[in-house]
Formats: C-alpha cells, structure tokens, sequence
C-alpha cells in the first residue's frame, strides 16, 4: 500500500517576508509590457524575456531589498504569478533545496 503525502500551502507567504523565489524565473515577454529596454533580453531569434543576472536572478531585482525595480511596469506574467499558489509553493521549494 502506498501512501502519498500532500505538501500544504506554506501559509507564511507574504510580501512583506517574499524571498522572491519568483524572480529566478524565466520570463518570457510576448507582447509589449511596458518594461524598460535595459531589462530586456533578446535572443537570436528575436525572441524577448526579462534580463537575468548570472545567478539566475531577474535584473529588475533589488538585491538589497528583494523588491522589483520595475513594479508597476513588470510583465503580466508577473502581475499575475499567484502569491501563495500552487507556482509560488513549488518555486519556493526547490529554492530551498539549491
């Protein structure tokens, strides 16, 4: 008999105490967002998505503060990446393990 476990929602998720696990995330920008040129990548097939560092992390990061540069004009992927959701739980996770 098997047994499968079920990983609650960490219901400590909070902006306020966000180690924005997100922002390792590769976002890729299909319709103009708005976000500033020096935040954007651009393949050699044209393709666009947010600029990350060398560590993986999203250039319109704030290292120090952990808050997006770019907030009100980030991308709509970005807007709407559900806080606390099934995404957020599963990102913070294997952020812990790295």
């Amino acid at each position: 008999m098997t047994i499968e476990v079920t990983t609650l929602p960490d219901t400590e998720v909070a902006c306020v105490r966000c180690e924005a696990c997100c922002c390792r995330l590769e976002v890729m920008l299909i319709t103009d967002t708005g976000v500033p040129d020096s935040f954007i990548e651009t393949d050699k097939w044209g393709g666009r998505s947010m600029a990350r560092l060398d560590d993986g992390w999203c250039s319109a990061l704030d290292r120090n503060t952990m808050i997006c540069m770019i907030y009100e004009k980030r991308p709509k992927i970005c807007r709407d990446f559900d806080m606390r959701g099934y995404e957020c739980i599963s990102v913070r996770a294997e952020y812990r393990t790295d």
